[in-house]
């Protein structure tokens, strides 16, 4: 089996990067084919997104990290058909700080990852930052997904984060590809999307995604739920985007 990690990244905030590794994994695993979603982000939103409350895990992303539990111990299985997760919650925050003393420092996620060859796909929920949890998730992955919002500053930070994936494609992992840019939070009704997606369009041509994903009222419910947005509403445009996303992410792998 052709096992496919996709690191979801954007060190800004508030882009629908955990909404776009959420429903992408579940929709992904709607194939029967079983995804892990790990959850590197110390804020826990892809955990408590599938309906587990990241404050009641009892071991962690973390404890997978600091090596005091393996994979298969702390990955649970989530009311999604074939969906995973492996949870996080504040404890995670104090990872970055250690990781900094380990030796091979950045491969610490790659060799917790060596006990998920169960998995067709393993989605990787980064942290919005480019500290060394974000590069742990880039050295580990295969390809990059990078969600951008269509507002004002929708390329600012863009430049650094493309030349963090190069950096760690030269040192860390030579086949690190982008698998692409998928606009998120579209508003067809402002002229500003517009530009944004013109001006993405332009610098990285077919690199972005045919999908756009808009902003939707039932996209933005669902995690409160604890659902994905094909349980929330399998009708919205929402759904509609994500699943369309996912057909051209499985096949761009």
């Amino acid at each position: 089996m052709i096992q496919r990690i996709i690191a979801v990244v954007n060190q800004k905030g508030g882009v629908g990067k955990t909404t776009t590794a959420i429903n992408v994994a579940a929709q992904l695993a709607s194939a029967k084919t079983p995804v892990l979603l790990v959850d590197l982000d110390p804020q826990g939103n892809a955990t408590s997104g599938l309906g587990l409350p990241s404050e009641q895990a009892v071991r962690t992303t973390y404890d997978t990290l600091s090596g005091q539990a393996a994979l298969a111990e702390v990955a649970q299985k989530t009311h999604v058909t074939d969906v995973f997760v492996l949870p996080a919650n504040a404890h995670l925050a104090g990872a970055e700080v250690e990781l900094v003393g380990r030796p091979r420092r950045e491969f610490v996620l790659s060799e917790v990852l060596a006990g998920a060859a169960s998995y067709s796909y393993i989605i990787i929920d980064c942290p919005p930052s480019l500290g060394l949890l974000t590069i742990n998730a880039l050295t580990a992955a295969d390809s990059v997904l990078i969600p951008v919002q269509a507002e004002y500053y929708a390329l600012e930070g863009l430049s650094q984060l493309l030349s963090t994936i190069q950096a760690v494609r030269s040192s860390t992992n030579p086949k690190l590809e982008l698998l692409g840019i998928v606009l998120t939070m579209y508003d067809k009704r402002n002229s500003l999307s517009e530009q944004v997606q013109a001006e993405v369009q332009n610098y990285f041509g077919d690199k972005l995604f045919s999908t756009i994903v808009p902003r939707n009222v039932r996209l933005a419910e669902a995690p409160s739920y604890g659902r994905t947005i094909y349980e929330h509403d399998r009708w919205s445009k929402g759904a509609r985007a994500y699943k369309a996303l996912s057909k051209e992410v499985r096949a761009r792998l």
